[in-house]
């Protein structure tokens, strides 16, 4: 066992163990990116604990006591920060870029700390973009897995027939894969051009700008008016403000409820199979009343008949095998 990791008799029995923490949730606590990245620095030999350099993933550090670098520069707890940008174009959503382009977080010059955006905005798009240093909500909020709504104002060049539109709904298929819009609304048309209103659940690299290239239809404007529970607003390009705390606990609340369990087993739960659940149920009253039917036929005929025998049961039953059949056929069809 490594001399970084503390053995389990310690952490799981020591009255400090409530201190230790795995070192890459501690680094994204900081505010130095996503826990992915984190684990990055650490398999990289970037990241030091008290002068040791670690490499191990599994390593508890104590926050408290111990001291931290990274890169040689020390990690510390940060206040948690939620700010709300309406991006403008011409701004990347990136915090390092070698050819010196205006970035989104140039924007935040009064914050002194690291931050960085949820997700990405396109240099050419604008609006609604979460910038935070909680790296641990941004890389869940920006995981396709939760499918966090994103509602944009499009205009794009020309009238878009519904046949168009229609293939934006049903799916076009790219080499990452099938790219659909999981709501559309034409908004309005304005001389050559037309407004749309288009949701997605999944943001891939330009991908409305691809759907509408693949249709015909470049865009010309593409703003994000909203996210989950976070709307734009009249905030004006460029400007930012903090969340509140209504918007942050919707924020915790949306992540809660798309990663429960109880949602992930009604997701799972798979229809029954033919022949099963409710179908037997109808086919066993259809042949009860077949029998019913049968068994009536049968004291009608035998009416005053002393010592006549009834239809023979294997006649009923083969009449009953035939309506069953027949009605399988007209359903089939």
């Amino acid at each position: 066992m490594s001399s970084d990791t503390p053995p389990a008799s310690e952490t799981d029995s020591s009255s400090d163990d409530g201190h230790l923490i795995r070192l890459q949730k501690f680094l994204a606590a900081t505010g130095l990116g996503s826990r992915r990245h984190c684990e990055e620095y650490i398999e990289t030999g970037r990241v030091s604990v008290d002068g040791e350099i670690v490499t191990e993933l599994g390593a508890r550090i104590d926050p408290e006591t111990q001291v931290i670098l990274v890169d040689g520069e020390r990690a510390r707890m940060e206040p948690r920060r939620y700010f709300l940008l309406n991006k403008p174009a011409g701004f990347l959503c990136t915090n390092q870029d070698p050819a010196g382009r205006r970035r989104v977080i140039d924007l935040f010059p009064g914050e002194n700390q690291r931050l960085f955006t949820v997700g990405r905005l396109d240099e050419n798009s604008e609006g609604l973009l979460l910038v935070t240093n909680d790296g641990a909500m941004a890389q869940r909020l920006a995981h396709p897995r939760y499918r966090v709504a994103r509602t944009y104002h499009v205009q794009v060049a020309g009238h878009p027939t519904r046949e168009k539109l229609d293939e934006l709904r049903k799916g076009i298929r790219f080499k990452e894969g099938v790219f659909r819009v999981s709501g559309l609304k034409p908004l309005k048309k304005q001389g050559k051009s037309t407004f749309l209103e288009l949701t997605l659940h999944e943001g891939q690299n330009r991908e409305i700008r691809r759907m509408m290239a693949r249709i015909g239809h470049k865009v010309m404007q593409l703003i994000r008016v909203r996210f989950g529970p976070l709307n734009l607003g009249k905030l004006k390009s460029g400007e930012y403000r903090r969340l509140s705390d209504t918007e942050l606990k919707k924020l915790r609340e949306l992540l809660n409820e798309k990663h429960s369990p109880d949602l992930r087993k009604r997701k799972g739960r798979k229809k029954p199979a033919p022949g099963r659940g409710k179908g037997p149920r109808r086919g066993a009253g259809k042949n009860e009343a077949d029998n019913q039917r049968g068994s009536q036929k049968r004291t009608v005929g035998n009416k005053g008949k002393r010592g006549s025998s009834a239809v023979p049961k294997k006649a009923v039953q083969k009449k009953a095998v035939q309506k069953k059949s027949t009605g399988r056929r007209i359903i089939g069809d």
